[in-house]
């Protein structure tokens, strides 16, 4: 067995000595969210329920549109087949805010909300304008709309929604897209334009994942003379694995795109998760040569299922397949993962709400009670909220602190749950969010914490029936992988790079890191060079946390399978975390499986415990809840208990925002160096942390950047002649060889001592080409000021001038920063790791400064 302990009790009474079985060596992997995530409802739709709303009536407003489907009833069908055409669905479901406490993730009043994202209206002149322009429909001065218009408008509309469930702001271009130069000139009507085709392209992907969008298929609904502009967007979404990707047959059968070199450039990948096998498959179709290099003798990191048999000669055939790792697909809409599932048939089964919770002695939670102390966990977070906007706008360098230090201090200076029961509910919900986060609560950035909430999915969040790992076989099928193979240290030069392993070594042009960040914190790999002092001190700030499971297949159900989910609380709040929610499998798994989860201080003590002390635990806990009820509790046939924090590659869960930490580090984490070592997986993803999404979405990222990094190189090779600037090769401590661009002295730091724009720790240059609203900037920020701990330290990004006036209107920085990633789509970076429109800008602000 791996990833966690076995023990195998005898049928009836009791339960034998545990056996120990071995780890199979776990990859240094990739990271695929870790553990299973908190989730629930929403309806089950497996399609891409990303799609578009329905057409909507004329008097609607803007936000109705992105109201997806009416939750269905408890009493639901558990599980339901993946639909032909999925229904329409905005990025974000309103609905999801007020539901009860099964999501991974609240979203609370005193957050950024996403449903303010501005989206192009039938009534506004853009859209209306944009539809006529591109379909040849004319708009006549001086009389209303026709319904024909209208009907074009309505459905730029959900073009525009399904496009911002992909990840893409609604109404502007993407740092991707103007990293990749999708047009030769920012803003004007050429964008808006460009705005429309993208989103008709990625609705017309997402209509039908199962055959490929070619870039005439688009053609047939937009005017001939925008083919430019269809051809630009086709690539750039092709490229970037916004269209095309998966494991349709017809998406299999697409011939490779021709290398950016030749012979075509090699690329190592470390670890065979989510995120190494998404970012291979596309790179193999990009024209790359490709291996992966995994530590464990499967796929899948820490996504893995595990098939569970019964010992029992009375119960030989039951079965069940039980995921011991990532577990729920954290919201649909939008979501990858939910494409592939309607590629390969997986039908999706909606967690659903209801969730009773017991007391210690086994009765039920007075609803009542439930309700109000619910309520008050709620405004304690509000409370939260309010106390870091104070202090983001009154302390001059900012402060952070311990998430649970500022909820215990408003729960006692407010009187919270002053009886016990009370307070043993509280604990439920404490638990409940440590869980979310894989942490104690004393252990997350109160001021950061939930910084991916904005960008979360929207839809139901669901299980997968039979298990992820057969994501994991689908992807990996075709793919060269070499197991058992340990990596321990990863070299990287002008030349190329190199990855040794404990058994042999492997060369090739670039690398793509994988790993968890548990095991980068550890230090087993070594770079050489070093890896940037930057990264390194991004690497310490995040947290890596814990979440165990204790895993039981019984004889026959006695929870009663109609529900997914029961809580129990706990005397002790020291021991909150310990077995507080069970997640019922019986109706995805194909047999009578029953989860325990262990989180927060508890999910490290479990791991000091014997396997055969901690199942015996959870039996007490069930006997207490049922026994009451006369219902009888059977010994399980077999039981799992997992150990992620001893797993050597893992060390834990997922990652979190530690005290200390921000948004930022998970963009630092994700940054390349000196374009020959990239990085992804879930702690690489700013938007999607601790997901099984978020970890394929990063490998998909890191491909897109690793064909850019090439075809520079590639450019360099081919016209050494056409560069501006002056390399001095210098030749540094280690043997290494590095490039020092120079450019007649200039120094960039020189020229933001006199900003053409400043405000908190932002500061701008301006394009001297150019004052049109629509062109791009470069923008600084100062991190280091606003984190306890560290030094300065500067992030760069494009940003456009207009919104540059938008950003210094704003109070705070923490606001700004919320708005520019929210509403501008803006993503800072280290200098190197500008894009070639920064470079160029650079360039540009330089010239201007000589003269």
């Amino acid at each position: 067995m791996e990833e966690g302990s076995e023990a195998q009790p005898p049928h009836p009474p009791n339960v034998e000595a545990v056996e120990q079985p071995s780890l199979v060596p776990m990859d240094q992997d990739e990271d695929q969210e870790a553990a299973a995530e908190p989730m629930e409802d929403g309806e089950a739709a497996a399609g891409d329920a990303s799609e578009a709303a329905d057409p909507m009536e004329d008097g609607e407003a803007a936000g109705d549109s992105a109201a997806a489907a009416e939750p269905m009833e408890d009493d639901a069908p558990t599980s339901s087949p993946t639909p032909s055409a999925p229904s329409a669905t905005a990025a974000v479901d309103d609905s999801t805010i007020a539901r009860k406490r099964r999501r991974r993730k609240k979203q609370f009043p005193g957050m950024i909300p996403t449903a303010g994202v501005r989206v192009l209206r039938g009534s506004s002149s853009s859209s209306a304008h944009n539809a006529a322009h591109l379909t040849g429909v004319p708009r006549r001065r001086g009389r209303p709309p026709t319904s024909s218009s209208l009907r074009l408008a309505r459905e730029l509309d959900s073009e525009a929604l399904i496009a911002l469930a992909a990840g893409f702001p609604a109404d502007s271009l993407s740092e991707d897209e103007i990293a990749a130069a999708v047009l030769p000139r920012i803003g004007g009507t050429e964008q808006a334009n460009y705005l429309v085709v993208r989103n008709h392209i990625v609705a017309l992907w997402r209509s039908n994942p199962l055959s490929p969008v070619a870039a005439n298929a688009a053609l047939a609904s937009i005017r001939s003379e925008h083919a430019p502009l269809v051809a630009a967007a086709h690539s750039f979404l092709s490229e970037h694995a916004y269209i095309n990707f998966g494991l349709a047959p017809a998406v299999l059968s697409l011939p490779p795109r021709p290398p950016p070199s030749f012979p075509p450039p090699s690329v190592l990948i470390v670890g065979a998760g989510f995120a190494g096998l998404g970012a291979a498959r596309h790179l193999i179709g990009l024209g790359f040569k490709v291996a992966v290099i995994e530590g464990r003798l499967r796929p899948g990191g820490r996504v893995f299922t595990k098939t569970m048999h019964s010992s029992a000669a009375e119960y030989a055939d039951t079965v069940a397949a039980a995921d011991l790792g990532g577990s729920v697909l954290t919201g649909i809409n939008g979501n990858p993962l939910g494409v592939i599932a309607r590629q390969l048939g997986f039908p999706l089964h909606k967690v659903r709400d209801k969730c009773p919770l017991y007391l210690p002695d086994g009765r039920p939670v007075d609803p009542d009670m439930d309700a109000r102390v619910e309520a008050a966990f709620n405004q304690l977070l509000d409370k939260v909220c309010q106390l870091r906007q104070v202090i983001a706008d009154g302390v001059p360098h900012g402060v952070d602190l311990s998430l649970g230090m500022a909820l215990e201090a408003f729960r006692a200076a407010h009187g919270v749950a002053a009886e016990h029961e009370e307070r043993m509910l509280l604990d439920w919900h404490l638990a409940n969010l440590e869980y979310a986060n894989a942490a104690p609560l004393a252990d997350l950035s109160m001021a950061f914490w939930d910084q991916d909430d904005p960008y979360e999915m929207g839809g139901d969040h669901c299980f997968i029936p039979g298990g992820n790992s057969q994501f994991i076989r689908a992807l990996a099928d075709g793919i060269p992988i070499f197991y058992g193979q340990n990596v321990r240290r990863i070299q990287y030069g002008r030349d190329g790079v190199m990855v040794h392993t404990d058994k042999q070594s492997f060369r090739g042009d670039m690398v793509l890191c994988t790993v968890p960040l548990g095991v980068l914190k550890k230090g087993d790999i070594k770079f050489v060079p070093e890896l940037p002092a930057q990264k390194k001190e991004a690497i310490q700030r995040l947290g890596f946390g814990l979440l165990n499971k204790v895993v039981m297949l019984f004889p026959y159900d006695f929870w009663d399978g109609r529900i997914d989910t029961f809580g129990h609380l706990t005397e002790d709040s020291c021991q909150r975390g310990e077995f507080f929610l069970f997640y019922s499998y019986s109706s995805v798994s194909g047999g009578p499986l029953l989860i325990a989860l262990v989180a927060g201080e508890s999910a490290v003590k479990f791991e000091q415990a014997s396997p055969m002390e901690n199942v015996e635990k959870v039996l007490e806990t069930l006997r207490k809840i049922f026994s009451p009820k006369g219902i009888e509790v059977p010994n399980p046939l077999q039981a799992i208990c997992t150990r992620w924090g001893t797993d050597k590659f893992t060390y834990g869960s997922y990652s979190y925002v530690a005290i200390g930490a921000s948004g930022d580090d998970y963009d630092i984490l994700a940054e390349s160096v000196h374009d020959r070592v990239f990085f992804a997986g879930e702690a690489t993803n700013r938007r999607y942390p601790a997901t099984m999404h978020g970890a394929l979405l990063s490998g998909y990222r890191e491909a897109a950047n690793i064909l850019r990094a090439a075809r520079r190189r590639a450019k360099k090779v081919d016209s050494p002649e056409k560069m501006d600037i002056n390399v001095e090769v210098k030749v540094d401590v280690n043997g290494e060889v590095k490039d020092n661009v120079k450019d007649s002295n200039i120094d960039l730091d020189d020229l933001f001592r006199s900003p053409d724009a400043a405000f908190g720790g932002f500061s701008v240059l301006h394009d001297p080409a150019t004052s049109e609203p629509d062109s791009v900037s470069l923008l600084r920020v100062g991190i280091g000021a606003r984190k306890l701990g560290s030094g300065s330290l500067f992030l760069y990004g494009l940003i456009m001038r207009k919104n540059v006036t938008v950003l210094a209107a704003i109070e705070g920085d923490e606001q700004r920063l919320s708005t520019m990633y929210r509403d501008f789509g803006t993503k800072l970076v280290g200098l190197d790791s500008l894009s070639d429109a920064g470079e160029s800008l650079i360039s540009r602000i330089k010239a201007a400064a000589r003269k």
